[in-house]
């Protein structure tokens, strides 16, 4: 068993892949909600598709390390991947498309991207990472960025008692994930991320395969076009993005990684507007380039690493 105090470790001096990295996983995870619209519009239920997503990912994931050379991970780390890694991103994903009930996705998508606040919170009281002022100027930019595309969802809410429970779910989601990241970054240590990552896919697919049989919603008998979103999902907006999301943690750290990962908002806009044909407003562009500058004042003269 690994002593709890090893470090995670990390790419000191190599930032700039950290970066593309995780601009790469951002590409991958804005194509969520358009992947989830098109099957959810053919008839898919959203428990359904959460556990096909992961059951998918998991197959591909497991298949992948199956034909590498890694070291095996002994019982009891990978069984923390299954239950913390997989389950806590079940809970996140769970809690914050749950809010869909009450609110609306802009207000969801207002809520959620508040997590770099959450990581940086919690990576300064940890004493993990220090709160420069670079940062904290890049964090406020994002954040500018994040309201100025979304307007002012929460005056634009519905106003019915279960408003409130829309909020809080949506704001529970973005705090788990903010004590999700450096969890994440601490539980890497020296394993592969492929493997990590395969662990934690199957610890998801386990949670929303236990909800898909509850509801009885599960389901295999889709039309091809649902069958192409949900494949999509899997592949282009879960495996690949969770890797390279990784790969640009350990580089990057905790704090820059999340603040990096608010371009999500943006890239997610565009896509819906090419695939959906969703139009791009003033104020997408406007917040996109706030957000597309929070990411350069982050890797405009780099601090020294110590």
């Amino acid at each position: 068993m690994s002593d709890a105090k090893t470090a995670a470790v990390t790419y000191p001096g190599q930032a700039g892949i950290g970066t593309i990295y995780t601009l790469l996983a951002a590409c991958g995870f804005g194509a969520v909600s358009t992947f989830t619209i098109i099957a959810t519009g053919h008839g898919v239920s959203l428990s359904s598709l959460l556990m096909w997503r992961y059951l998918i990912g998991a197959a591909v994931m497991v298949v992948f390390v199956g034909t590498q050379r890694y070291p095996r991970m002994p019982w009891r780390e990978a069984a923390r991947w299954i239950v913390v890694g997989g389950g806590g991103q079940a809970v996140l994903v769970g809690m914050a498309l749950s809010s869909l009930q009450y609110i609306t996705a802009a207000t969801l998508a207002f809520l959620f991207a508040t997590y770099p606040a959450w990581v940086t919170l919690v990576q300064t009281i940890r004493g993990a990472e220090r709160l420069t002022a670079r940062r904290l100027a890049a964090l406020a930019l994002s954040l500018a960025g994040i309201v100025v595309i979304s307007g002012a969802p929460l005056a634009a809410a519905n106003a019915n008692a279960n408003v409130a429970i829309g909020l809080a779910l949506a704001l529970g989601a973005s705090v788990v994930y903010g004590m999700y990241i450096p969890l994440m970054q601490w539980m890497q240590k020296t394993h592969p991320v492929a493997v990590t990552n395969a662990y934690a896919k199957i610890g998801s697919a386990i949670c929303f395969l236990l909800l898909a049989l509850k509801d009885q919603s599960l389901s295999a008998s889709y039309s091809s076009t649902a069958w192409m979103a949900i494949v999509g999902l899997a592949i282009f907006s879960t495996v690949m993005p969770a890797v390279f999301f990784m790969m640009g943690l350990m580089r990057l750290g905790a704090v820059r990684t999340a603040i990096v990962s608010m371009v999500e908002p943006f890239l997610t806009a565009v896509l819906a507007a090419v695939a959906l044909k969703q139009g791009v407003t003033s104020n997408v562009l406007l917040g996109g380039a706030m957000i597309v500058g929070a990411v350069a004042v982050l890797q405009f003269r780099r601090e020294r690493v110590a």
